[in-house]
This record gives structure tokens, C-alpha cells and sequence, in this order.
């Protein structure tokens, strides 16, 4: 299947109500068609394994197919040049807080890629940066985590989130969960920071999406388990 015929397939695929819910929560009207995530799903089969569709599909613009996109690349043969570009092109936050964060955490240089991400003036970058970090997290075994440069983000985190933009704000936030969560060690200091952080104003722009507490969403999952570390972040 060429990529042309799957930028059709995926505009055929596509509804008005989910193109208005895309929309709503801050996709570019001029690019995307408004295709149900389970709906792209149905197309990865064949795609597996095709990184130049994938990349084709990303350099479109169209939303539907850079989140396509994201699901059929591997991450670990891109270039951080190439990862940069994609994060670079983010149009809004399924593509950065999603579709980059996903691939970026499969490269060999995840985690200090994110690190140069959260230092980014630029919004979509800082938090596609904290996205990285969280679902390296979520990955990569305890023993290769170096818990002394987590301390100091999650320090970090308590000096900078009140005053950080939104979506830095948010995706802080899920770092400090995905840290309590994945790196169990970690509970008491982030249990410890978000009491002295106290509650953080999210402004989710008239969307019904809640922002979770950190505590709160830590202490649930934890009550159900030890969570296991993920083979991709990818969902």
C-alpha cells in the first residue's frame, strides 16, 4: 500500500464528530480528518515494519496519519536528528505528548533526548521532552535507571511546575506518576514533593479530560499490583 492510498483510506475512514472532538482538544483544523485511534489500528498490519511509509506519513502533516505513523515506526533506527524533526513538527498534543514521546522512548538515546527536550523554550517540545522521559520509565529495567538524575527532576519539578506553561504543567504532573509508579523506590520523595507542590491549576481549555493527582493516582495503581515494565509505550 502506498502512502498516498493510505492518506485516502484514512480520509474515508474519518467522521465529522470525531474531527470536532479532535479539534476541541487543540488539533489544527487544516490538518486533520478525524479518525478513531481503533479505527488507525485496523491499518497496522500490513504496515508493520515499513519505516520510509512511516516517515511519509509523519512529513504529510496530517494528524491522523503522524499518529499513524508513530504506531508503525521504530523508534531505534531513527536518527536523534530525525526524532528532533518529528518533535519539531508536533502539531498539537496527541502528536507530542503521544505520537513523538512513543517513538522517541525506543531510541537507544530516549533518555537524553528528553533531557535536552524539557530544557526547550518551546511548549510542544518541553512536554513531548517529559512525555519521553515518563515512558522511558515505564520501560527500561530499575538497574539502568539512575535514580540520582530522577531526584533531580522530580526537584525540579517542585520548583518550576507552578510557574511552568500548560501542557509543561501537565506532563510534569505525569512524570512525577510515572515515576511513583514504575519506580517504587521513589514513592515517599514524590509523595513528599507533591504535598510541598499542593495543588496545580491545569487549564484543560474547556475539554471534559481531568488532570489526575499525582498521589492519589500513584497509591490506586499501586493498590492493584506491582505494574511491570512495558515493551513499548505505544497504545
Amino acid at each position: 500500500m502506498e502512502t498516498e492510498d493510505i492518506i485516502l483510506k484514512l480520509k474515508e475512514m474519518s467522521s465529522e464528530q470525531t474531527r470536532n472532538i479532535f479539534i476541541k482538544h487543540g488539533a489544527p483544523q487544516n490538518s486533520v480528518y478525524g479518525v478513531k485511534v481503533a479505527d488507525l489500528k485496523t491499518l497496522l498490519k500490513p504496515l508493520k515494519g515499513q519505516q520510509e511509509i512511516a516517515m511519509k506519513l509523519y512529513a504529510s502533516g496530517i494528524s491522523d496519519a503522524m499518529y499513524l505513523a508513530a504506531l508503525v515506526a521504530d523508534g531505534n533506527t531513527m536518527s536523534t536528528e530525525q526524532l528532533q524533526l518529528w518533535a519539531e513538527q508536533a502539531s498539537w498534543n496527541m502528536i507530542s505528548e503521544y505520537a513523538v514521546p512513543w517513538v522517541a522512548s525506543e531510541n537507544k538515546q530516549s533518555f537524553e533526548l528528553g533531557l535536552v527536550w524539557i530544557d526547550d523554550s518551546r511548549e510542544h517540545i518541553a512536554a513531548s521532552g517529559w512525555c519521553t522521559l515518563s515512558c522511558y520509565l515505564s520501560m527500561y529495567p530499575d538497574e539502568q535507571i539512575d535514580r540520582m538524575r530522577i531526584s533531580e527532576l522530580i526537584q525540579r519539578i517542585e520548583s518550576n511546575i507552578q510557574h511552568s506553561p500548560n501542557r509543561v504543567k501537565y506532563t510534569m504532573n505525569g512524570f512525577l506518576i510515572a515515576a511513583g509508579v514504575y519506580v517504587r523506590d521513589l514513592n515517599g520523595l514524590i509523595e513528599q514533593t507533591s504535598i510541598r507542590i499542593g495543588t496545580v491549576y491545569i487549564d484543560m481549555e474547556g475539554t471534559s479530560c481531568k488532570v489526575p493527582d499525582a498521589i492519589s493516582t500513584i497509591q490506586k495503581t499501586i493498590a492493584r499490583g506491582p505494574m511491570k515494565k512495558k515493551k513499548t509505550a505505544k497504545c
